[in-house]
């Protein structure tokens, strides 16, 4: 029988038809269920909040009940308000109407990250950080170092029915777990949607670039011009002075980036485009450590996600793969042409040039050659590919554009031209790398990273 907080809510639903600007929905027709919060945030307390909610009666009991409990609340009381809460305010939902207080704190969630980053102003309480969790292991254990005074937030990024939501570091689903793992630390939780500030800023230049004929790096610009920076302007709304991330990597005494301990996890090549203002005020809990260690911490505090593998993907791609996203969202489908050598000779055909990265190996279908053939360049307003034999990438000079250094050329000592690729000995001139040791084909488009020693000095754009 329908507990009578449920049946009060039914009857009597808190603020239903009122609105604030700042709202958040959650449902539509896959499950057949809707709720849309809205609240507005005055300094650091909920000053107003109300729904709206279409579909069985424990969706409107669960959007009324959210409101209810964050009406009046301290914001960083009203970020605790999760499913478990909800459902407890209605007397204990049963395991077929628990999906309705999951939709309510879902609805909440992206209500009062929108409300609080236009119109927070808590005081700066110098012992709170704000932790970016994305579901995984090792934000899990940064929010577990940053103390007892952290508050976590979550971006979506990016929501696509064709994605796998379960692989995404930013989808939907990720927020949802990553808000269950915050609550279940005692943290408050706030969603900050950047979805669009995400496809204006990262996708489509992706795309651009892809069309172009270039090999982007998606991360380093989400990182130094949309993600980052967004959650840091969050923090300072909730009154935390820094924020902590779950990236390997590490910061220099005078405030550099620099590599992590461990380098088979070493993050800061993704990290290379912030800037120093934004390095002042962000720390690196698991710099230190390595991959084990930070498993063996969520294990001994019995976190759900100690073992859950890590995201793989482009957080956009997500299980659906490069050449599908490129057909269906930037009209890249096959766009067949030809293989040349470095003569202009035909030697073959590939499927378009966008599918191809200086450098690559796999998907050249050409057979009776004498030794294998590599990438050396593409062509996108002829759509052609250039092959050739390995030996032909090698290069001690790499041109760059649209450098960002924080010392004089003169200090840089090595570079990486590739994620996971090792530093190389260079001096830096002009817009030129001159490469101590030749290097195998860097891919234009891709970012090039300036190291001395083990501090990060800056980046640029590897030019075609």
């Amino acid at each position: 029988m329908p507990d009578e907080r449920f049946e009060e809510h039914l009857r009597h639903p808190v603020r239903r038809g009122r609105v604030p600007a700042h709202d958040g929905a959650a449902g539509g027709a896959a499950c057949g269920d809707l709720v849309r919060i809205g609240v507005a945030v005055e300094g650091d307390r909920v000053a107003d909040a109300g729904f709206e909610a279409a579909g069985c009666g424990a969706a409107q009991a669960a959007a009324s009940a959210a409101v209810e409990l964050v009406l009046g609340a301290a914001v960083l009381d009203a970020g605790r308000v999760g499913t478990h809460a909800i459902s407890d305010a209605l007397g204990g939902l049963s395991p077929g109407k628990l999906h309705a207080a999951e939709l309510a704190a879902d609805a909440l969630a992206r209500a009062l990250g929108a409300a609080v980053a236009a119109d927070g102003a808590a005081a700066e309480d110098p012992e709170r950080t704000l932790v970016a969790m994305s579901g995984g292991v090792d934000s899990a254990v940064a929010a577990l170092l940053s103390g007892a005074g952290a508050a976590a937030v979550t971006v979506e990024l990016w929501r696509d029915p064709d994605n796998d939501a379960e692989r995404s570091c930013c989808s939907a689903s990720a927020v949802r777990v990553a808000r269950a793992m915050a609550h279940q630390m005692g943290l408050a939780h706030f969603t900050l949607d950047l979805r669009d500030e995400f496809r204006a800023g990262v996708v489509d230049p992706w795309l651009a670039d892809h069309a172009a004929g270039l090999t982007p790096n998606p991360c380093v610009r989400c990182n130094g011009a949309v993600r980052l920076d967004a959650m840091l302007a969050f923090a300072q709304r909730i009154g935390a002075a820094t924020l902590s991330t779950g990236h390997y990597a590490r910061r220099t005494p005078d405030g550099l980036l620099r590599l992590a301990a461990d380098p088979a996890k070493d993050q800061a090549y993704m990290l290379a485009g912030l800037s120093r203002a934004t390095l002042r005020r962000l720390r690196f809990p698991l710099g230190e450590l390595d991959k084990p260690r930070v498993r063996a911490i969520a294990a001994a505090h019995e976190l759900p996600v100690a073992s859950k593998p890590d995201s793989q993907d482009l957080c956009f791609l997500a299980g659906t793969g490069r050449a599908a996203f490129l057909a269906r969202h930037g009209d890249l489908g096959e766009r067949p042409g030809d293989l040349v050598d470095a003569g202009g000779r035909v030697v073959g055909r590939h499927r378009g040039a966008h599918h191809f990265t200086v450098g690559q190996r796999r998907g050249l279908q050409i057979g009776g050659t004498a030794e294998p053939l590599y990438v050396l360049g593409t062509d996108a307003n002829a759509n052609t590919v250039t092959v050739g034999p390995r030996a032909a990438l090698a290069t001690t000079a790499v041109r760059v554009r649209d450098a960002r250094l924080h010392a004089a050329p003169g200090e840089v000592q090595a570079v990486k031209l590739r994620y996971r690729a090792p530093a190389v000995p260079c001096t830096l001139r002009g817009d030129t790398i001159a490469l101590h040791e030749p290097v195998d084909g860097p891919a234009p488009g891709q970012t090039a990273v300036f190291l001395r020693g083990d501090a990060v000095l800056g980046c640029a754009t590897i030019a075609a």
